[in-house]
């Protein structure tokens, strides 16, 4: 336990604050094209695509703002924008987007995820929102979670727990 408070301590948290670092900084990179393959190190970063034909467009839960319309395109997912009207009948005939890379809502559930080690899809969230839309929220980097520090605090509390319990047991014992 011990062990494994230290690797989320001395190894885990420090990663995870490179990779922040990195999130934090790729709103102010250069745009580039919407990436083929997944990748994480992209996230927040501003890109441009091309969505021909939308194949269809759905409604996803957006928390306070209402829903999310969301393309799909071939090779690629945009978020056009945001509505409260959940019959909201959005039409959108395609084009050029613009925006920032986030994940793809994932239907997955929960169980399922922890067995699949397949990258989450990307989605080009539209800036500004399309479709005559409401606009869609900017990326903030606090909703990454880093919560290395507490899992190596949780490590060692267990420990500590542990050890009194052994020295607890070799009391009883003599």
């Amino acid at each position: 336990m011990i062990a494994l408070g230290l690797w989320q301590l001395l190894l885990r948290l420090p990663e995870k604050e490179a990779y922040l670092a990195q999130l934090a900084a790729n709103p102010s990179r250069p745009p580039i094209a919407f990436p083929a393959t997944p990748d994480d190190t992209l996230l927040f970063r501003r890109a441009i695509g091309r969505c021909d034909a939308p194949a269809s467009i759905r409604l996803v839960g957006a928390g306070k703002q209402g829903y999310r319309a969301i393309a799909q395109c071939p090779g690629m997912a945009v978020q056009l924008g945001t509505t409260r009207d959940l019959r909201a009948n959005v039409r959108w005939p395609g084009g050029v987007v613009a925006g920032y890379l986030t994940h793809a809502p994932d239907a997955r559930p929960l169980l399922a995820g922890l067995w699949d080690s397949s990258p989450k899809r990307l989605l080009l969230v539209a800036t500004p929102a399309l479709a005559g839309l409401g606009p869609n929220t900017p990326p903030d980097i606090g909703n990454v979670p880093n919560s290395h520090l507490a899992y190596a605090g949780q490590w060692f509390f267990f420990a500590a727990i542990a050890s009194i319990i052994y020295v607890l047991a070799l009391r009883r014992r003599s």
